[in-house]
């Protein structure tokens, strides 16, 4: 395939998800690019395993619509455009306000404010990743950025208590990388281009004031949204320029 690189075999006994997992990551590194088509027998070849978890592995990642399943030819890496965005954004609000509810409405049929004493200590360790995603953020490093950020939102969802709804906002959070990256590593320098309000957010939590956080949230959505239609309409007019202009 060589968009790819050449990584080492996969030996542990969860190959499926191993294989769907390296190559999400590949997505989210840029190396494999929207619109990029593979066979399972590359992606065999590549990792050194047999055909059948790969085949698991890839309509496990067009399950969660990062890949798309190409008749007779394999599966292509699915490009995201700028209304793909707008939809994944507008899910992620009803599922962060969801969330909001659901902890302020638990916390006060139990009797206490949120949050209490276990979530304060849950908090405090989501707070540290915050810290990392600020770091990353800050510094520009977007590959570390997005690994922190996706351990961020799912640990802090996770104090919803329901695994589904974790797993579905986690899913939106990759969906909406995908579509970012693309444009993101067009720019040499990514210090001013992504959001790093993590800790104030979390620090909103810890107070029990969810108006904030729903303020931090909506300002994350209206960043990322804002960046991509910027980014996107950047890109186009740079491919409409001939070769004489400037």
């Amino acid at each position: 395939m060589g968009a790819t690189g050449a990584p080492g075999p996969v030996t542990r006994s969860t190959l499926r998800q191993q294989i769907a997992e390296a190559l999400r990551d590949e997505v989210l590194a840029g190396r494999l690019h929207p619109g990029q088509e593979f066979t399972v027998k590359e992606i065999a070849e590549q990792y050194g395993v047999s055909a059948t978890p790969v085949r698991e592995a890839l309509v496990d990642l067009a399950a969660q619509e990062l890949l798309r399943a190409v008749q007779h030819r394999g599966f292509q890496v699915r490009a995201f455009g700028v209304e793909d965005f707008r939809h994944i954004v507008q899910a992620r609000v009803l599922v962060s306000d969801g969330i909001f509810d659901r902890l302020t409405a638990r916390a006060r049929a139990a009797g206490h404010a949120f949050p209490d004493e276990a979530e304060a200590a849950s908090l405090l360790a989501v707070r540290r990743r915050g810290e990392e995603c600020q770091r990353a953020a800050q510094s520009g490093e977007l590959s570390v950025l997005i690994g922190y950020d996706l351990r961020f939102w799912r640990e802090l969802s996770s104090l919803f208590g329901n695994p589904y709804l974790t797993d579905f906002l986690h899913r939106l959070r990759v969906q909406a990388w995908v579509c970012t990256v693309q444009h993101l590593r067009r720019l040499s320098d990514l210090r001013e281009h992504m959001w790093a309000g993590h800790t104030s957010l979390v620090d909103s939590l810890a107070r029990g004031d969810t108006t904030e956080s729903r303020r931090l949230v909506a300002e994350s959505n209206t960043f990322s949204l804002e960046l991509v239609e910027r980014l996107t309409a950047s890109d186009g007019a740079e491919g409409t320029r001939g070769p004489g202009d400037g």
